[in-house]
């Protein structure tokens, strides 16, 4: 059965709570861009070179590991008080990786650091779904996607800003004061209802998944980059991978509360979408990490000016967003902006994949809007799309799903395009730069250093943009398809209605108690005006109490049992009226039967009209009953 409906907030204490929220997904967003301006001085104050990568990698790691575990103790436990844990972990994270005195503990603090990451983004996320049904909840997607665009912006200007007037301390300590505000407005205006429900966590699966996605994460990002894809140490994490995988299913299967329901699976909104936010990410990666790229060795920009260059593709994202969320909002339709978005996002790394030693930096960035509006398109779209498919009891699992593959698919997206630049500089440069390459010239010192190539004579830096320019051709030519075949995978997508219920609205719903000049309701609540409640204990006046055999109780549990119905809206419903000592069965005017037969969009159509009529048959039951007593 689904939960039932939260209390509605005031639309004061609504916008109160979603704000903090953003502030809250704000800081974990930004955190992943604002460090990149500061490792160069951090390796410079606190030493250990080539343990740097590991800053951002265990980062990385240590959120999308947990993203799942929180999502499923949130769905056990109740989400209020967890998220509030999540960022103050991450706030301690943050100030303690800021105090940091050896690069060894920053790696440290960083890994805590992304252990409360991986909580607050897919809490936060859980928590809009709880707040907002899912056919009101386009209307939010648009600043959700504005706090990304805000953080991939903002980021890499604040971290120069620090590093350059400050110190590079502050990247990490900047996150304290806004975590701060954000479990503030948390905690005074976020009102959830307690909810927890029986069930052990399954902490040996969890320690599982965490080992399958950790592999996994450095099979993507070592492989082809500081290690051979050939190498015993690729092969024995993938190797590890796959083995932490297969003991994962084997104790999901026998688990009594898995971490992630295979069931799930069996779901085709489940799969789809999961599929089509793997592809979306690992074709954003393509756009996003070597269109600045392009921009800087190619054009000559600074990398201020490649940040800014970029802004209209973030831009494009954000208004895609809002146009689609409304109108995914005002009609209940969605299946055609994920399917419009990914055929964008190929068009738009098609015509990137054109762009030449001769571009021009405005048509770059005009390109990058066509990719920009396509992906904004698809993101938010299809976590609306998965939240709606599952029980609101898993709204927190499917959310951590989510993340989960779109952090894969950031992920082996940065190896992938990363190995495929790699391998056509190789071969460009060469070509490009006849003779003996100059020293620290290759792959990895390029897309690590730009700004290098500037110490090099004119006919250098001219052969290095021509060979950057054809490498560059090749990501671009081969992120095209991928995007595409993520239309082909959306088109499978099962459009299933929004529901409008089910969240906390600020709008009246359909269970509320009737107001003083209304009509009498049957689901007037107890004590008003209006008819008698159902539930109401009995009047020791009235006669003698009815017992749990007798048709007055009848009459309370098939009204029940009709509100149940009503706020299951996207389950199967299925009614066994109970037999009466002296009438029979009683027959729904409708055969509920029918509902469990179903396709789940028909059965979200006619739900309604089977719960008013089981309460229907419920008011008879107990109206015949009460003048069996006046008699």
């Amino acid at each position: 059965m689904t939960t039932r409906p939260q209390r509605a907030l005031p639309p004061r204490e609504l916008m109160l709570a979603f704000s903090g929220l953003l502030l809250a997904m704000f800081i974990a967003a930004l955190d992943q861009t604002i460090m990149a301006t500061a490792l160069p001085t951090i390796a410079g104050d606190l030493g250990g070179l080539s343990q740097l990568p590991w800053i951002v990698t265990v980062y990385v790691l240590a959120a999308a590991a947990t993203t799942p575990i929180w999502g499923k103790v949130s769905d056990l436990y109740g989400r209020r008080g967890l998220l509030r844990v999540t960022i103050l972990i991450f706030i301690a994270g943050s100030a303690l990786s800021g105090l940091a005195p050896s690069i060894g503990a920053l790696i440290a603090f960083r890994a805590l650091q992304g252990i409360g990451a991986g909580g607050v983004m897919t809490l936060a996320m859980a928590t809009v779904g709880d707040l907002v049904s899912p056919r009101e909840r386009g209307r939010y997607q648009g600043y959700i996607q504005i706090v990304f665009v805000l953080a991939s912006l903002v980021g890499p200007l604040l971290g120069g800003l620090f590093v350059d007037h400050v110190s590079w301390r502050w990247v990490l300590y900047v996150n304290v004061p806004i975590g701060a505000l954000a479990l503030v407005l948390l905690s005074a205006y976020l009102h959830l209802p307690a909810q927890r429900r029986p069930g052990k966590i399954d902490f040996f699966g969890a320690g599982l998944l965490a080992a399958a996605v950790s592999a996994t994460l450095l099979v993507a990002v070592w492989a082809g980059d500081r290690y051979a894809w050939d190498s015993p140490e690729i092969i024995g994490l993938a190797a590890g991978a796959l083995g932490a995988l297969v003991a994962f299913i084997r104790q999901e299967q026998r688990a009594a509360e898995p971490i992630l329901p295979l069931r799930l699976f069996g779901d085709r909104v489940f799969v789809v979408v999961s599929a089509a936010l793997f592809i979306a990410t690992l074709s954003l990666f393509a756009a996003i990490v070597f269109l600045p790229l392009f921009l800087q060795l190619v054009t000559g920009a600074s990398a201020t000016q490649s940040g800014l260059l970029v802004l209209p593709l973030l831009v494009a994202s954000a208004l895609s967003t809002v146009v689609s969320g409304r109108v995914m909002t005002a009609t209940g339709r969605y299946k055609v902006f994920p399917a419009a978005g990914l055929a964008l996002m190929s068009l738009g790394l098609l015509l990137l994949s054109t762009l030449g030693a001769g571009s021009s930096r405005a048509t770059a960035s005009l390109y990058s809007v066509v990719f920009g509006l396509g992906f904004g398109m698809v993101s938010q779209v299809l976590v609306v799309a998965i939240q709606n498919a599952v029980d609101q009891r898993e709204i927190g699992t499917a959310t951590a799903s989510a993340n989960l593959f779109r952090a894969l698919g950031g992920s082996v997206g940065v190896g992938l395009y990363g190995a495929i630049f790699a391998a056509s500089l190789r071969h460009w440069l060469p070509r490009s730069l006849p003779g003996r390459l100059p020293a620290g010239v290759d792959a990895h010192s390029i897309q690590a250093s730009p700004g290098r190539i500037h110490a090099f004579a004119g006919p250098v830096q001219h052969g290095i943009a021509q060979a950057v320019a054809d490498s560059l051709h090749a990501v671009f030519l081969v992120g095209a398809p991928i995007a595409l075949a993520g239309f082909i995978v959306v088109l499978f997508l099962r459009e299933r209605p929004l529901r409008g219920g089910g969240a906390a609205r600020s709008a009246p719903s359909r269970r509320a108690a009737p107001g003083p000049t209304s009509a009498p309701s049957r689901r007037a609540a107890p004590g008003s005006a209006s008819a008698p409640s159902r539930r109401a204990a009995p009047d020791p006046a009235s006669g003698p109490s009815r017992s749990v055999g007798q048709p007055g109780h009848e009459a309370r549990e098939v009204a029940h049992v009709g509100d149940d119905v009503a706020v299951a809206g996207e389950d199967q419903a299925r009614f066994e009226p109970r037999e009466q000592p002296d009438r029979g069965a009683v027959e729904p005017r409708v055969p509920v039967e029918a509902v469990g037969r179903l396709a789940d969009d028909e059965a979200h159509g006619c739900v309604a009209q089977v719960a008013d009529h089981v309460a229907a048959d419920g008011d008879a039951i107990r109206l015949a009953e009460e003048d069996d007593l006046a008699r």
